[in-house]
């Protein structure tokens, strides 16, 4: 393979198989991490090759999944776990390059360009290596650019190599549906597929200005992504990624149609970027909303906080101040995004106000610590916000218990 040498490496069912190897009990079972598994309103947030081959899928409500699957295990997520696995992956990668690109907790980028060994060799060895070495697989898509790397490790599941180079990659990737190529999301689908653009070679055909006047500056670069002409470098271990914000948002498999039920997903939502902020040792220093309703119609709002902040009570209290203030309720609500914004570091000094509720944060921080620290050591499941609990009555709200909505990962 001449030109630059591109490897994906994605960890298969990552959650499901790390817990497979702290329980091996539920080893060839159909096994789903769920949020929330003592009730039946969370959600899916990863499930093994047995649930998945059952119709389990990620973003089911729990109920739901034991519907698609009667005998599926639901265990809560183990943080600490993944990304120990995670940085167990990425040393065996470190071992050919230091040229390694995160992606996510159980997705990277190599450049192996230059080695004295080939990319397909490479990809076999890290292969035989994770599977011997952590007990879990990986499938490995090798090609010249990272969008085609990513491609092909997608395209054969789960303990796999797909080889796509510059001399053959044509007759494989243009007859892909156009969903297939990374960035193309639901929406860019739909707008597509509205226009005749059902696969990847149609994309690669359309002239790039008509593709620049339907989708904006996507548009081209996705144009040059469907052409094989993808330059982007994979950044090397020593490169530290400037986080300039930290989001997480779904999109519910029901409308929404109340404040609490918006409520209770940006709660949800906000655990998870509470979380990355502490890993990342990072603040918020503001909010940005997105919010789609079932009219495919979207609306973003932001705010900046009187304090940097890693707490997810904060962060989902400013986001629902953003929301009941800006939105209007014309429509559903399908689509949610939370996202912490103007990150700062976290141990930068901040000059609290003692008349603005310092010592009410002082507090909740402290809380936070706790909260965190009882998870750690007994389990996500060890303590959740009460909101979030489900079959639970509030006094006085007219309703006979708390509800999640369904929701699905977008």
């Amino acid at each position: 393979m001449s030109g630059r040498v591109i490897l994906h490496s994605d960890a298969n069912c990552f959650y499901a198989s790390v817990e497979t190897l702290l329980n091996p009990s539920l080893r060839g079972k159909a096994v789903a991490v769920c949020g929330c598994v003592e009730e039946r309103h969370g959600i899916v947030l990863a499930k093994s090759e047995a649930a998945k081959k059952a119709g389990v899928k990620t973003g089911q409500a729990n109920w739901e999944a034991k519907q698609t699957c009667p005998g599926l295990i639901t265990v809560p997520p183990q943080y600490d776990q993944y990304a120990k696995f995670s940085k167990l992956l990425r040393g065996i990668y470190g071992r050919y390059t230091d040229q390694v690109e995160p992606f996510g907790m159980d997705e990277c980028w190599l450049d192996v360009t230059g080695c004295s060994k080939s990319g397909p060799r490479i990809a076999e060895e890290i292969r035989q290596t994770v599977k011997e070495e952590l007990g879990v697989t990986v499938s490995i898509g090798v090609s010249f650019t990272k969008i085609f790397a990513k491609l092909g490790s997608d395209m054969k599941k789960p303990d796999a190599i797909t080889i796509l180079d510059q001399d053959h990659w044509k007759e494989r990737v243009w007859p892909l549906p156009v969903s297939d190529l990374l960035y193309v999301g639901n929406a860019t689908t739909r707008k597509l597929m509205d226009r005749c653009v059902f696969t990847i070679g149609d994309l690669a055909k359309m002239n790039p200005d008509l593709l620049h006047s339907w989708l904006g500056k996507n548009g081209y670069m996705l144009w040059l992504f469907a052409n094989g002409e993808d330059g982007a470098r994979v950044k090397p271990g020593t490169y530290v990624e400037p986080h300039d914000s930290v989001g997480h948002g779904i999109t519910c498999t029901c409308d929404l149609h109340q404040n609490e039920d918006v409520w209770k997903i940006m709660l949800e939502l906000s655990q998870d970027i509470g979380h990355r902020l502490r890993v990342y040792q990072m603040a918020a220093k503001g909010i940005q909303l997105y919010v789609r309703d079932n009219q495919l119609k979207g609306e973003q709002y932001q705010m900046q906080l009187p304090y940097p902040t890693q707490s997810p009570m904060e962060v989902a209290q400013a986001a629902r101040i953003l929301f009941e203030k800006r939105y209007r309720w014309f429509e559903p609500v399908r689509a949610i995004t939370v996202r912490g914004i103007n990150l700062v570091p976290a141990d930068q000094p901040v000059q609290l106000d003692l008349f603005d509720n310092a010592f009410k944060r002082i507090r909740q921080q402290k809380l936070d610590d706790c909260i965190d620290g009882i998870r750690n050591r007994f389990g996500a499941k060890s303590i959740y916000s009460a909101t979030l609990m489900g079959n639970l009555p509030i006094p006085g709200d007219g309703r006979d218990e708390v509800t999640m909505p369904g929701m699905m990962y977008q």
